[in-house]
């Protein structure tokens, strides 16, 4: 009986979202020391309000961005310029906005929320064509657009910050529909999309395939160049789409601090989320759950009161401690550790039985 639920713990520690899920419900658990409503939920002028619903609302730009980044690194590839992507698509959808006699235009609006998107799938081609058609190393490629992106974001806001009052531009990233948050909405029908198109079609496995072995692929028959330009083009709408969250969520666009080093947080939550970067299967389920991880670490922060100038240590600490814990082999040599003495004390029982008279 104890041998069998052993060996059912072992399974289900060995299982990809076991510990990111662990470790979520735990940091949960934890606010309920200092904020003892901290699960509740209530509904106040027909919308959803709680900290739990907040989580996900801040949340969901990250979601976006790890997702397409999700599809990058299963390719065994790497996407730096996300951050910078998120500037420019926030800055010339405002741009355009505060540019408009009406700013509460859905048609002006829509524009500009197109010409944004138009531009973060130029900047995801132009991504995919350094990687896939010059052949250039991923981190080199898209270090390129992370430096002279956030020069484009500037360039775009002048150096300003562009504030705009648009309550149609306002409902992508702080508005309502059905009472959820509209940001939550979107991000729900991204992740949808990324897995129906890579689970219930052969995508999903060709871009394991080409982030497996790229050549093998290529000589399998399978357009390698292609994929690779896809997921990047994919990563940067994601971005884009980003971009207009975060924006829209403060009516205002700077070029210098929007989506500043968020690339770094989607990377972590691919990892976390149990993505290898050395490409191959991936797991979508395991990277929204890794972001959401992410982002209630940083509602605990505020929550437990860490000081400011020690917020982005304690961060990496419990990030560390996440990534140690769900190592396999890390796990292995700790309890390896553990369970040396009592094999030693075996072993000379043992010893003493034999010499016995």
């Amino acid at each position: 009986m104890t041998a069998s639920l052993s060996g059912h713990m072992s399974a289900l520690t060995r299982r990809r979202l076991f510990w990111p899920v662990t470790i979520l419900i735990v940091l949960l658990l934890a606010n309920l020391l200092f904020t003892p409503d901290f699960f509740k939920i209530e509904i106040r002028g027909g919308h959803l309000y709680g900290s739990l619903i907040d989580i996900v609302r801040f949340g969901a730009p990250l979601i976006m961005v790890a997702l397409g980044m999700t599809l990058v690194i299963a390719t065994r590839g790497i996407d730096l310029s996300v951050g910078s992507i998120v500037a420019i698509c926030g800055a010339l959808a405002c741009l355009w906005i505060s540019g408009q006699d009406d700013q509460n235009s859905v048609a002006g609006v829509l524009t500009a929320v197109g010409l944004a998107l138009g531009l973060a799938l130029v900047l995801g081609l132009w991504n995919g064509f350094l990687v896939a058609g010059v052949g250039m190393q991923p981190i080199i490629a898209t270090l390129i657009l992370m430096v002279a992106g956030r020069g484009l974001a500037q360039l775009i806001t002048d150096g300003q910050i562009i504030t705009i009052n648009s309550t149609p531009y306002k409902l992508i990233g702080g508005g309502y529909w059905l009472t959820v948050p509209f940001s939550i909405l979107l991000a729900l029908g991204a992740v949808a999309l990324a897995v129906a198109l890579t689970r219930r079609t052969a995508l999903g496995m060709l871009i394991e395939s080409v982030g497996g072995n790229a050549e093998a692929s290529r000589l399998a028959g399978i357009g390698s160049r292609r994929i690779i330009v896809m997921v990047y083009v994919f990563c940067a709408f994601c971005a884009g789409i980003a971009g207009l969250m975060i924006s829209s969520n403060v009516s205002s666009a700077d070029g210098n601090n929007a989506g500043l080093w968020i690339e770094l947080d989607a990377i972590l939550a691919v990892v976390i989320g149990g993505t290898s970067l050395a490409g191959g299967r991936f797991s979508i389920g395991g990277t929204v759950v890794g972001a959401l991880l992410i982002q209630a670490l940083s509602t605990t922060i505020y929550t437990v009161g860490v000081p400011p100038e020690t917020t982005l240590l304690f961060k990496a600490l419990v990030v560390t401690v996440v990534c140690l814990i769900q190592s396999p082999a890390f796990r292995a040599k700790v309890f390896q550790r553990r369970r040396r003495p009592s094999a030693r004390a075996a072993a000379r029982e043992k010893t003493k039985v034999e010499v016995a008279p």
